[in-house]
């Protein structure tokens, strides 16, 4: 007589816990996570969380060091986005499962010396993750020129630790943001740069007297604009290393 073997139960999903919770504009909000289970990662990578068992994966602006996993996240309504309606709705002390490899390859390429950031909105996480790192370590020998783009100034959200990132280290540490819409009255008091952050590439590109040898191009956030970086990078002879934030990712 033989017998069926039971079929395994799936692994079960650490889970962790929101610990803190900023909410930045209607449709943009910062959370920091507790996992419940040990939890590693690079500057640059993406961790993978759920609730229900619907899950997407979403990149870290914390640096290793930092005790909490802390998230910057776009909220896209239904039918294009399936998670972050639900997460939107979820406050300090709610959890949410938390896949405990951190993926990614979008990190940091140290046989550069220059490293060209384009980014919109939250397309500048894995940056800030960099850098804090970078800092936190004490490492010299590259150069960041990251511009970040966005339809409107209070979607920057980490514009300020930036700017004073940049104005203590402004030997190798340069950060320039871009409105794209710097008419509109939401933008009234702006001053700074206008314009996408892609179509501004070759003009910060002759302003840093960036080189294609000793430069990397990278690209994070809306797909069209990786897409129009890639053209424009490509056209210099640079070599662009891109991270997409799909719709239904975000």
């Amino acid at each position: 007589m033989t017998t069926t073997p039971s079929p395994k139960a799936p692994p079960k999903i650490p889970l962790a816990t929101i610990v803190r919770r900023v909410d930045v504009t209607p449709d943009l909000w910062k959370i920091w996570l507790r996992p419940e289970a040990p939890f590693k990662f690079k500057p640059g990578q993406y961790c993978t969380i759920g609730v229900d068992g619907l899950e997407r994966a979403y990149s870290i602006v914390s640096s290793p060091y930092e005790p909490e996993v802390e998230l910057f996240i776009e909220l896209v309504p239904l039918p294009y986005g399936n998670l972050t309606p639900i997460l939107h709705k979820l406050c300090t002390g709610d959890r949410v499962s938390m896949r405990p490899r951190a993926k990614g390859i979008f990190v940091m390429q140290d046989r550069f010396v220059n490293h060209l950031m384009m980014s919109t909105v939250t397309g500048v996480v894995p940056y800030v993750s960099i850098l804090r790192s970078y800092l936190h370590d004490h490492r010299r020998g590259h150069r960041f020129f990251l511009l970040q783009g966005a339809s409107y100034h209070d979607e920057f959200t980490y514009d300020k630790e930036l700017a004073e990132m940049a104005r203590q280290h402004p030997d190798f540490i340069t950060y320039v943001p871009t409105v794209s819409r710097p008419r509109e009255e939401r933008n009234q008091e702006w001053t700074g740069e206008a314009g996408r952050v892609n179509t501004l590439l070759e003009k910060y590109v002759a302003k840093f007297g960036l080189r294609t040898q000793d430069t990397l191009v990278y690209a994070c956030g809306h797909p069209g604009m990786i897409e129009d970086v890639k053209v424009r990078g490509a056209a210099l002879g640079f070599e662009v290393q891109e991270e997409r934030f799909w719709k239904d990712d975000e």
